[in-house]
């Protein structure tokens, strides 16, 4: 299912934190979001999954409004991991996963057959099937957020939006994590800090700074060493993976930061607008 976001706008207490933002993810494909703190990535992808309704623009899943779905509906067709995690659910692992078959059930309902095998089947993909029975609240972050993937699986969604969802996971769990989503082929916004990762993973990225986008673009095209110091501040090599083929971000740790809007000494200066579009010029 295809997801377009036009010209989105996004008001906190009478202030602008998202202006005219265009992107889309494709059928089938993972769009990453990614950008410095604060730059507007998690307000987007919370109007996706109609936690912040816009001041102005529009969410379409396959043409039609995500506002004009009911509830039920949007459940059906999206699932969210967001940042904002709730506390702790005096649930089971298994219990806590069953919350994403919700939307196919009528009221007061149990599980059925098919309910279980979701359930189990999500639990098998994030490896916490050996983990069903243990309470939510004695696991670790790292496996709480395993768990909450689970979640969104079994709800079987249209779309995956996905905040840092490799927060508190360690190496080996967020390569596990992020070769699942591939291997889904399930159209996907995912929120990355990781640039490595989501070069690896994403098929699409959008850079956002300042609650605009300002490249868009395959990650080859996007993440050029003149846009990473433009809108991050660092100074970098774009290198070919020796594994993998994929764009690999060699950063400089011994001192090689910028001012992050293009200041003396940065290279590549105005390579954001030329990296993608939609974009605006740096000033």
């Amino acid at each position: 299912m295809r997801i377009d976001i036009e010209d989105l706008h996004v008001a906190y207490a009478g202030r602008t934190v998202v202006a005219g933002v265009h992107l889309i993810a494709d059928d089938g494909e993972i769009a990453g979001l990614v950008g410095p703190n604060g730059s507007g990535k998690s307000t987007v992808l919370r109007t996706v999954y109609r936690h912040l309704r816009p001041a102005a623009g529009r969410v379409l899943l396959a043409g039609s409004d995500i506002r004009e779905l009911t509830p039920v509906q949007a459940a059906r067709r999206v699932a969210a991991l967001p940042q904002e995690r709730g506390g702790d659910f005096e649930l089971t692992v298994r219990e806590v996963v069953a919350m994403g078959r919700t939307p196919y059930k009528r009221a007061f309902a149990g599980e059925d057959r098919g309910d279980r095998e979701m359930v189990t089947q999500a639990l098998e993909r994030v490896g916490m099937a050996g983990q069903a029975g243990r309470g939510f609240s004695a696991l670790s972050g790292g496996e709480r957020q395993r768990v909450l993937l689970a979640r969104a699986l079994a709800q079987d969604p249209d779309v995956l939006v996905l905040d840092e969802p490799t927060n508190h996971l360690d190496v080996q769990h967020q390569v596990e994590l992020l070769a699942l989503l591939r291997a889904q082929r399930r159209t996907t916004l995912i929120s990355l800090h990781d640039l490595n990762a989501a070069a690896s993973v994403c098929d699409r990225l959008h850079v956002l700074y300042e609650g605009a986008v300002v490249a868009s673009g395959a990650p080859r095209e996007v993440l050029t060493p003149g846009l990473l110091a433009e809108v991050f501040g660092v100074r970098a090599a774009v290198v070919e993976h020796p594994l993998t083929g994929d764009p690999l971000i060699a950063f400089d740790h011994r001192g090689g930061v910028f001012d992050a809007r293009g200041g003396v000494g940065s290279p590549g200066a105005g390579a954001v607008a030329r990296a993608g579009s939609p974009a605006r010029p740096f000033p």
